[in-house]
């Protein structure tokens, strides 16, 4: 099963996040306290952040993020490397984490097989990380099935399977297995040295019809494609991996991150619908002018200024938000439809129907009858309240992931 070199074209090696397949890496984190820290703290920074949601003080809800992020930081993660005999999964460990073979601290590397039983490894350059180095596949003569229950697939959050001179069988069955895990994984092709040594093809070629080779493997067996990295272990700045470890970064934020923020982000959409259901019966029974603190209820760019604020997504609360975040003011008001009156009026044909000049004409005309005077103000100020509650959710999903995956400027 040695990679072809039939023509191919280009693939991409390393899919963007949001474009892989991947189930969730473990069972969802349904509660606030239920989230893995050792301790309360976590639960006590995501009520603070509640608190803050409710009052409208977003400055104070992004400081909790972040220390919430921090403290999720500290989880271990359980890395499994696994392979068939021979493929280099010790050098690969090394390599991985910048040492030599010859430091003390290294996976013991060798011609012959060195690695008989389970050791673990770590590395400062991925802080509480596990790096298990498996006995490779073939050590025995275990079926894949039975060598994944031995070696305790079901306790790893992340997989890195190894291959070198050929995408075996076994290489398939993990992917499919670990796949049907709901875990995610990498495909690493190793030796890359070697193989480019000893092909007559041009290196770009080569490198594409290995990955080409590995993806038609995979999905005979429907395994949906996942990132694919083919490396040197001789030079471990070379080739891909540095977007391996780049990735490597980013899926460690997104495994200990990712769910429990979701969890947060559920309870910070019903704490939104709340504060909108409060308001909407504030619109149907009381006066909106005190209410809002405004003296003209019909007017409805001061009233939109007064919604914005009572959500803490006002100019001066984003912009402290922004300088927060180390970006800008624009980052988070670009696709905000309520950052002004006439912009909101123009992404919304609902309450641009309800202001259009022949509607305001038919108010006038007809101002003299409180109920429809009533009725239409009351439309209005409902759909700013929920146009605005909208921008609300998109800033919060937009700081919860700017929190875990801070943006380069």
């Amino acid at each position: 099963m040695k990679p072809s070199h039939k023509s191919c074209e280009a693939a991409p090696l390393l899919p963007k996040m949001a474009e892989t397949h991947y189930t969730p890496l473990s069972s969802s984190f349904p509660f606030v306290t239920s989230y893995k820290t050792g301790g309360s703290t976590l639960p006590e920074i995501s009520r603070s952040t509640e608190r803050a949601l409710k009052e409208g003080k977003l400055l104070e809800l992004v400081y909790g993020v972040k220390e919430t992020v921090a403290t999720l930081s500290q989880i271990p993660v359980t890395i499994f490397v696994t392979g068939d005999s021979g493929n280099g999964l010790s050098s690969f460990i090394n390599a991985l984490r910048l040492i030599g073979h010859e430091e003390d601290a290294s996976a013991p590397t060798g011609v012959v097989r060195t690695t008989q039983v389970r050791a673990e490894y770590s590395s400062p350059l991925f802080p509480n990380v596990v790096l298990w180095d498996l006995p490779g596949l073939g050590a025995t003569a275990q079926t894949v099935e039975s060598y994944m229950e031995e070696m305790k697939f079901n306790t790893c959050d992340l997989v890195i399977i190894i291959a070198s001179e050929q995408f075996s069988s076994n290489h398939v069955k993990l992917s499919k297995n670990i796949q049907s895990m709901g875990k995610r994984f990498y495909i690493v092709w190793n030796k890359l040295d070697r193989d480019l040594s000893r092909s007559a093809l041009s290196e770009i070629r080569f490198l594409q019809d290995i990955q080409e080779n590995i993806r038609e493997n995979l999905q005979k067996e429907q395994v949906k494609d996942p990132p694919i990295f083919l490396v040197s272990n001789l030079d471990p700045s070379l080739h891909d991996f540095p977007n391996l470890r780049e990735t490597l970064h980013k899926d460690l934020s997104s495994i200990r991150c990712c769910e429990p923020l979701k969890t947060l982000d559920g309870i910070y959409e019903k704490i939104i619908g709340d504060k909108v259901a409060v308001w909407e019966r504030r619109i149907a029974h009381e006066c909106l002018g005190s209410s809002l603190g405004v003296s003209d209820e019909d007017d409805l760019g001061e009233c939109l200024k007064m919604y914005r604020l009572i959500f803490g997504v006002d100019d001066e609360s984003l912009q402290q938000v922004a300088q927060s975040m180390g970006t800008v003011l624009v980052d988070y008001k670009a696709n905000m439809k309520s950052q002004n009156f006439d912009t909101l009026r123009r992404e919304d044909w609902k309450l641009r129907l309800m202001t259009c000049a022949a509607v305001n004409a038919f108010f006038c005309l007809f101002g003299f009858l409180p109920g429809l005077s009533c009725c239409l103000r009351r439309r209005r100020h409902k759909r700013m309240l929920l146009l605005v509650a909208q921008d609300t959710k998109n800033i919060l999903k937009r700081i919860l992931r700017d929190c875990v995956f801070p943006r380069q400027i």
